[in-house]
C-alpha cells in the first residue's frame, strides 16, 4: 500500500512538473545565466551603479558578445559551405566505390534500389513530414517565448537577487526558513563555481583544438572551436559530439590522415581536461562521479532534448548540495542526541 502511495505521488509530481515545464525551463535557464553574470553586476553595484542599470548593462554586454560570436562564425560557414558540399559529394562517391568493391561487392543496381526505397518512403510519409514542419514552427515560437521569459527573469534576478533570501525568510517562517535559505545560498554558490569553471575548461579545450585545426588547415576551424566551447557545457556527450564533428569535417575536407591527426589532438586535449584541468579547477564540493554525470546527461537529453542535456549537470549538482546539507543535519542531530544521552 505504501509503495502504491509513493508511486502515485511520484506520478503526480511528474505530471505537475511536465505541465509547469513552460515556467520551470526559463527560470532554470535564468538561474544558470544569472550565476555567470552576477559577479560583474555585483562589481558595478559596488561602484555605485543602480541595480536596474547594472543588470541592464550586463544583459546588453552578454547579448553583444553572443551577437559578435554569431557574426564572426556565420561568414566562415557561408564562405566554405559550397566547398564542403562539393567535398562531401566526392566523399559520397568514394564511399559508393568502396561499397561496390571487395569485400562487400554491392552492385550499382542494389544501391539504386536502396535509394528508390528511401525515396518512396519519403513520398509515403509526406503528410507526416508536413505535420512535422508545422510542429517545428510551433516549437520555434515556443523557443522565442522561452528566450524572452528567460531574459526577463534573468534581469530581475540580477536586479533584486540580494533581496530574495530576506523575503524568503519572512515568507516561509521558522523553522524551515533558515534551512531553505542556507540550501539556496549553497546551490547558488555551487552553480556559479561550476559554470565559471566549466567555461574556463571549455575555453582551454576550444583554444587548443582550434589551434590544431588551423595548423592542419581544416575548414571552419573557428566555427568548430566555438562548437567545442559550447559543447563543453554538456559534459562527456558534448565533447564527443563536437569532436566527432571536427573529425568528420577534417575527413571530408583534408582526407583520412588529417582526420586521424585531429582525432589524436582531441583525445589528447580531453585527457588533459579530465586528468589535469578538471581535478585542479573543480572544487571538492562540486565533484560528481563520471557515471552520475553521464546518467544525468542521458536522462536530461532523453527527457528534454538539448536543453535537458545542458541543464542536467547543474540540476544534479544542486541535488547533490541538498543531499549533502541533509546529511549534515542528520549527523548533527544524531551527534546532539548522543551527547544528551551521555550527559544524562
Amino acid at each position: 500500500m505504501q509503495f502504491i502511495a509513493v508511486a502515485a505521488a511520484i506520478w503526480v509530481l511528474a505530471w505537475i512538473f511536465g505541465e509547469a515545464w513552460v515556467i520551470i525551463l526559463p527560470v532554470a535557464l535564468a538561474v544558470v545565466i544569472g550565476t555567470v553574470l552576477w559577479p560583474p553586476v555585483r562589481w558595478m553595484r559596488a561602484k555605485g551603479l543602480p541595480p536596474a542599470a547594472a543588470a541592464l548593462v550586463m544583459l546588453l554586454i552578454a547579448a553583444g558578445v553572443i551577437a559578435a560570436l554569431i557574426a564572426a562564425v556565420a561568414p566562415a560557414i557561408v564562405e566554405q559551405s559550397t566547398e564542403l558540399a562539393q567535398q562531401a559529394s566526392a566523399g559520397v562517391v568514394q564511399v559508393r566505390d568502396w561499397l561496390d568493391g571487395p569485400p562487400l561487392n554491392i552492385s550499382q543496381a542494389q544501391l539504386d534500389s536502396a535509394v528508390a526505397a528511401i525515396t518512396d518512403g519519403l513520398n509515403t510519409s509526406s503528410s507526416q513530414i508536413a505535420s512535422g514542419v508545422f510542429t517545428g514552427v510551433g516549437a520555434a515560437t515556443s523557443a522565442l517565448v522561452t528566450v524572452f521569459t528567460t531574459v526577463v527573469v534573468t534581469f530581475f534576478l540580477l536586479k533584486d537577487g540580494p533581496r530574495f533570501i530576506p523575503w524568503l525568510r519572512r515568507s516561509v517562517g521558522y523553522p524551515a526558513a533558515p534551512h531553505l535559505a542556507e540550501v539556496l545560498q549553497r546551490i547558488w554558490a555551487s552553480l556559479g563555481g561550476f559554470i565559471r569553471t566549466q567555461a574556463l575548461v571549455s575555453f582551454v579545450d576550444a583554444a587548443l583544438i582550434g589551434i590544431g585545426l588551423v595548423i592542419l588547415g581544416v575548414p571552419l576551424a573557428f566555427a568548430l572551436a566555438i562548437v567545442t566551447f559550447i559543447g563543453g557545457f554538456v559534459p562527456i556527450v558534448g565533447a564527443f559530439v563536437a569532436g566527432g564533428l571536427a573529425v568528420l569535417i577534417a575527413l571530408v575536407a583534408n582526407g583520412p590522415v588529417t582526420a586521424l591527426i585531429v582525432l589524436g589532438i582531441i583525445i589528447a586535449v580531453q585527457q588533459l581536461e579530465g586528468n589535469v584541468l578538471q581535478p585542479w579547477l573543480q572544487s571538492r564540493s562540486m565533484e560528481l562521479h563520471a557515471v552520475i554525470v553521464l546518467l544525468a546527461v542521458t536522462l536530461g537529453a532523453s527527457a528534454f532534448g538539448v536543453v535537458g542535456a545542458f541543464l542536467a549537470v547543474p540540476v544534479a549538482a544542486a541535488l547533490a548540495v541538498v543531499l549533502r546539507y541533509y546529511d549534515e543535519q542528520v549527523q548533527a542531530l544524531t551527534h546532539s542526541r548522543v551527547e544528551s544521552e551521555v550527559d544524562s
